[in-house]
């Protein structure tokens, strides 16, 4: 692997858990909560996570796009560009539930190269890079071999979203998966790279929401794809794989 791939790949943990960190100075204390005009909720700790980690791009690779959750694009015409979702779950960080992440993805040449998910409530890091494997607080990791539906554990966000994306997935998807949990955003996707569940799904998931999580779990041997199976940070919709599940899990939400 190139070296130059090596040290983007550390670069995006750094910056992951500084934003990370800087998180927990808010978190569990009643921070106050701003609503967008998307009616999702924001506070003072997503902003500051942001800048942290376009303040070290900027630092670092100052040619490079950016675009983040919070504050926007800046593009400079470069092959490289830095996705960020400062605090992936700031539902789950208003109310003190340490499943929140801060997420760092790196698209190079429209190919998302390198990801990672720093979950500060658990300080725990999951990361990947184009043939450098997934890796978990240090260790390498793999997706399970569970090739049966009705053997899966199933892991989402909000039933009431996947309900909403398309009527009947969730009965569906209950009926045919062997037990589903309720493990919010970013950290159902770091589950099925870690081996510890089977499928992830969310009905709403916008570019900074996936762009970290088709790396790792790609390269955690699984898949990161659009309910139609495509592999694409820009469906509107995502979900995480082991890869033996995929085509009978598009077969389910199909209906």
């Amino acid at each position: 692997m190139s070296r130059d791939l090596t040290e983007l790949f550390g670069f995006a943990q750094e910056i992951a858990w500084q934003a990370g960190r800087s998180t927990l100075g808010h978190f569990q204390r009643g921070v106050a909560v701003d609503v967008k005009e998307d009616d999702s909720p924001v506070t003072v700790a997503d902003r500051e996570a942001e800048r942290v980690m376009r303040q070290a791009i900027a630092a670092r690779y100052p040619d490079h796009d950016v675009v983040g959750e919070e504050l926007g694009e800046e593009s400079h015409g470069s092959s490289h560009r830095w996705i960020l979702d400062p605090i992936d779950g700031t539902r789950s960080f208003i109310h003190g539930v340490p499943l929140y992440s801060s997420l760092v993805g790196l698209e190079i040449d429209g190919e998302m190269a390198v990801g990672a998910a720093y979950f500060p409530g658990l300080d725990e890091m999951v990361a990947a890079a184009t043939a450098m494997g997934c890796w978990w607080n240090g260790r390498p990791t793999r997706v399970s071999s569970v090739s049966r539906l009705d053997e899966a554990l199933l892991v989402y966000t909000d039933v009431g979203e996947i309900a909403a994306e398309r009527p009947g997935a969730w009965d569906r998807l209950r009926a045919a998966t062997g037990l589903q949990r309720g493990f919010a955003d970013a950290y159902g996707g770091f589950m099925v790279a870690t081996g510890r569940a089977d499928l992830a799904v969310d009905g709403t998931m916008k570019p900074w929401d996936c762009a970290a999580l088709m790396p790792i779990v790609r390269e955690a041997g699984g898949t990161f794809t659009d309910w139609n199976g495509t592999a694409t940070i820009s469906g509107g919709n995502g979900m995480s794989t082991n890869g033996r599940l995929l085509e009978a899990l598009v077969k389910v939400l199909e209906g």
